[in-house]
């Protein structure tokens, strides 16, 4: 049976191309109508090197060459979603041939259960979070048997101060440390499972969000928990850094 090594990327839209297409689009570094695979796992697979070269050549299509990428991730995907449709949605010889996967999943979660629940409610949701990632990692691992596994925390926009636009105004100030307890199991999850390993883009991102210089913003600016243009190259760099040891 022939084997064609591939890149699975599990989660939500901190790794597809969407919003840092707009993002650049909206800055005129890609025309309106251009699209390009430019999201944190499009990158990390096949770098786009007119836009970032000092990537060129630093990438999963240099260092593993013919991997190919099957991208399952989703706009509003929850680790729910991971365990019940992208895992699902992937063929035999996808989970077989796997060689590298990455996650990006649980800032859903926490979002979705603030709106739910209400601040009353997130230490509860939080715990549950932290329950279904840890078996969430736990399939992934048993599925992917001969792939490295790269954990993401999930990052701030706010850096630290709970004030996001949009949100907020609705809600009072993000309670953060929630974010910062799920983002602790992450590290916890990529400690415990061997092959396994940790992408700390929360600590990367920091000074990054809406406390820095517009110009030093790493975010979409319409929605900024959507990563812009910037961040997603900065996703893909966090991702290279920690996967360099396996690779």
């Amino acid at each position: 049976m022939t084997s064609t090594p591939c890149y699975v990327a599990l989660g939500d839209s901190m790794s597809i191309d969407l919003y840092p297409v707009l993002e650049l689009q909206e800055r005129g570094r890609l025309r309106p109508d251009e699209e390009r695979p430019i999201g944190a796992a499009s990158l990390l697979h096949r770098n786009d090197d007119p836009l970032w070269p000092e990537f060129t050549g630093d990438d999963l299509a240099h260092r593993l060459p013919g991997l190919t990428l099957r991208n399952a991730c989703m706009d509003g995907g929850t680790i729910g979603d991971v365990l019940a449709h992208q895992l699902t949605s992937l063929n035999d010889g996808a989970r077989r041939d796997a060689r590298v996967v990455t996650v990006t999943a649980g800032g859903n979660d926490l979002l979705g259960a603030l709106f739910q629940r209400g601040f009353g409610g997130i230490e509860r949701a939080t715990a549950e979070g932290i329950e279904r990632f840890g078996r969430m990692v736990d399939e992934v691992r048993r599925t992917f048997d001969d792939a490295v596994v790269v954990l993401t925390t999930v990052y701030d926009p706010t850096d630290g101060t709970g004030e996001l636009p949009g949100m907020s105004e609705v809600l009072g100030p993000l309670p953060v440390a929630n974010l910062d307890r799920f983002n602790d199991a992450v590290r916890s999850a990529a400690a415990r499972h061997g092959d396994t390993v940790l992408a700390d883009v929360h600590a990367h991102f920091r000074g990054h969000g809406l406390s820095a210089p517009e110009a030093e913003r790493w975010y979409w600016t319409p929605n900024p928990i959507e990563p812009g243009g910037r961040g997603a190259s900065e996703i893909r760099r966090v991702w290279l850094e920690a996967l360099s040891p396996a690779l």
